[in-house]
C-alpha cells in the first residue's frame, strides 16, 4: 500500500481544495411584488407564481 513520504503541507492541502466551495444561491426578483426569490419557485412573500396566487399569505 502506499504511504507518503511527506506530510502535505496546510498550503499545498488548501490549495487543492480551492474548487469545492459552494456558491451562491441564483435570485431573481418576483413579477409581483419585486422581492427577491428562487427562480420556479413561487414567490414567499406574495405567493404567487408566474402571475397565478398558489399560497395564501397570512395577510389575506
Amino acid at each position: 500500500m502506499a504511504v507518503p513520504k511527506r506530510k502535505t503541507s496546510k498550503s499545498r492541502r488548501d490549495m487543492r481544495r480551492t474548487h469545492k466551495k459552494t456558491a451562491a444561491p441564483n435570485l431573481t426578483t418576483c413579477a409581483q411584488c419585486g422581492e427577491p426569490k428562487l427562480p420556479h419557485h413561487a414567490c414567499a412573500s406574495c405567493g404567487t407564481y408566474r402571475g397565478k396566487m398558489v399560497i395564501g399569505t397570512e395577510e389575506e
